[in-house]
């Protein structure tokens, strides 16, 4: 038997305690926001130590969790060394957002039925707490000389951007790994994402009785002139084209708004939420600079109005970095080998927390537990599920892959 054989088999003898770990850790909710995510990080920790992988927890700062709008977060590294040679860091958020409407099962509760296990963040990214912990345990029962080491980072703020997440243990050189897998999908390798830049755009008029509406300003009004010129720029957007492959081109979305007092007044304020994607070829500061001049010409429309702009969030996109081959070439590799289908490296219009490694000089790429698409996976939407057998051939991809780079 191989040693890649014999990794599946330690896999396969030990999947029912693995699955039965990944339902331990839907039933922590760990919802962003509120944020409240340092339970979730006790209750993990426990579950790995009994599995004999002791864990460091790092508590963030309360004033620093506070400013990026959670309530508490604690860090887990799980460090594992063998010896002299390169550090592989294993990167997977626990931070979800709230479950909302429609699950047919509890979304807390890790149910499962026909081979899929359903729960929030079954798919993203929990389940790779498991893929990662138990692809390091089949490694170590094969008894073999490694050579370098890991570390496996759990972190719970990648809903929020991951500054104090990966970030946070970045900048406090907590970690510093010389490559990085970070939690994915399982049919394609992602060496490559947008960025993402949300704004706050507040906008103030004067209040009035309806009855005379002269008396006021409409903040409604002017709001809508600034989405109308919001929208048209997703017009000019679909003339861009990336060439990233699995990568289209720059769009924008609105996803809340919130405004006025009652039927009969004139609104005097009118607040809404934008998220932009940015392709890797664009340049953040010009993207944003330009978002701005689009809202205050449009402003400028409607006398008497004023406009706040806050940004809440600019993440970059993934570049891919030339180091990253060797993860890119071993995943492709064993992913062939253990679903039977070629693995395409390609780029993805998500954001992830891979970008913070990468801007660190850190060669990292996109690899887990999941299946072809978002959607299919139901993240973000009710009844999000993983199948099994894809949380199964995953964690053995993992740990043909670690043997490859640290044997």
């Amino acid at each position: 038997m191989t040693h890649y054989e014999q990794l599946d088999a330690w896999i396969d003898a030990h999947f029912d305690e693995q699955v039965r770990f990944l339902q331990a850790l839907i039933q922590v909710p760990t919802d962003t926001p509120p944020g409240n995510n340092a339970p979730h990080a006790e209750r993990a920790a426990e579950l790995l130590g009994a599995m004999g992988l002791a864990t460091e927890k790092h508590p963030v700062p309360a004033e620093l969790v506070r400013a990026a709008g959670l309530e508490t977060i604690t860090n887990l590294i799980v460090r594992r060394s063998y010896g002299a040679g390169r550090t592989i860091a294993l990167n997977a958020h626990g931070d979800v957002v709230p479950p909302g409407d429609g699950w047919t099962h509890d979304p807390y509760a890790g149910a499962i039925e026909d081979g899929k296990i359903y729960g929030r963040a079954a798919a993203v990214s929990k389940c790779d707490f498991s893929t990662y912990a138990f692809a390091v345990r089949a490694l170590e029962s094969l008894q073999l000389p490694l050579h370098g080491g890991i570390d496996l980072l759990f972190t719970y703020d990648e809903e929020f951007g991951g500054e104090v997440g990966p970030g946070w243990l970045l900048q406090n050189k907590l970690t510093q790994p010389d490559l990085l897998i970070a939690a994915g999908f399982s049919y394609q390798v992602i060496t490559a994402h947008n960025g993402c830049l949300q704004m706050e755009v507040t906008v103030h008029g004067k209040m009035a009785h309806a009855a005379i509406p002269a008396t006021g300003v409409d903040a409604l009004q002017g709001a809508v002139r600034i989405l109308s010129a919001l929208y048209a720029q997703n017009t000019l957007y679909q003339q861009v084209t990336s060439e990233v492959a699995g990568i289209t081109h720059p769009y924008l979305n609105v996803g809340l708004i919130e405004g006025g007092t009652n039927t009969n007044v004139v609104p005097g304020r009118v607040t809404f939420k934008l998220d932009r994607r940015m392709i890797p070829e664009e340049n953040p500061t010009e993207v944003e600079a330009t978002l701005r001049q689009v809202i205050a010409d449009a402003a400028a429309q409607t006398p008497g109005i004023t406009v706040e702009i806050k940004r809440m969030l600019l993440a970059r996109a993934l570049q891919p970095l030339p180091g990253n081959q060797p993860l890119v070439e071993a995943l492709q590799k064993h992913g062939e080998a253990v679903f039977g289908e070629p693995i395409p490296a390609l780029g993805t219009p998500l954001y992830t927390d891979v970008r913070l490694f990468c801007e660190a000089g850190i060669p990292g790429v996109v690899y887990g537990a999941g299946p072809r698409t978002v959607l299919e996976s139901h993240a973000k939407r009710a009844d999000e599920r993983l199948d099994l057998q894809d949380l199964r051939r995953a964690t053995k991809v993992i740990a043909r892959t670690l043997l490859d780079l640290l044997g």
